[in-house]
């Protein structure tokens, strides 16, 4: 009776401490996934830019605890692994939702963000942004006309050999829209002396624009023969 009493009690024991293990082991893969579930979360409310700029990171981290998500769930009952599995499969989705947004996001940024060949063109010369599809110069006055004829030139010298016959064509409205702003900006009190130090930027960018603009249409020409 009493050997009876204690295989009881030692099954008792052993049956409590697989049902103690077992809870442990439930705890833990619902520690991991609550914490998947939690990063995943937190990313929807981290701003684009930074989303994009940190995503290799972010990317990493959610690898790793999806990692240790999914281990904590191998030695669960079939039960408690299908309902885990379930919860660790919705915030693997929910991830994904958010990659691909993101890089939708990111396509479209670039997309919008990318320069025409034109507006590169304008920002070579000019500087970046100083001058859209309506080529205004407004921002253009006696104080800074000089400095603006100077830098134009010194760009167009340091990029001649580089542009097209097309480009040529846009320098051309580019500079007759900076000399109709040295018109106004002559009436409101453009100095002698720059006025003076424009005149011979005009004087040595005429003959050297008519003749590289030359040079681009022969090398074309002679590009497609061959």
């Amino acid at each position: 009776m009493k050997t009876n009493v204690f295989k009881l009690v030692l099954i008792s024991l052993v049956f409590l401490g697989l049902s103690s293990c077992q809870n442990k082991e439930k705890e833990a893969a619902d520690k991991r996934i609550s914490e998947l579930e939690n990063y995943v979360d937190s990313l929807k409310t981290v701003n684009e830019d930074e989303r994009q700029a940190n995503w290799d990171l972010i990317a990493s981290d959610f690898d790793r605890k999806a990692t240790e998500a999914n281990d904590a769930l191998v030695n669960l009952k079939d039960e408690d692994k299908t309902k885990s599995q379930e919860k660790l499969d919705a915030a693997i989705a929910k991830y994904d939702e958010i990659k691909v947004m993101s890089q939708k996001n990111s396509e479209t940024l670039k997309t919008v963000t990318k320069p025409s060949p034109s507006q590169m063109l304008r920002d070579r010369l000019f500087g970046a942004g100083k001058i859209g599809n309506d080529m205004s110069f407004a921002w253009v006055n006696k104080d800074n006309i000089l400095k603006t004829y100077d830098t134009f030139f010194q760009a167009y010298k340091d990029n001649k050999s580089n542009f097209s016959r097309e480009d040529y064509d846009e320098i051309k409205l580019m500079y007759e829209a900076l000399d109709s702003r040295k018109n106004t900006v002559e009436k409101e009190g453009l100095s002698t002396e720059d006025n003076t130090k424009i005149a011979s930027i005009k004087f040595k960018f005429a003959p050297m624009f008519k003749i590289n603009r030359i040079g681009a249409k022969s090398r074309e020409n002679a590009e497609a023969k061959e």
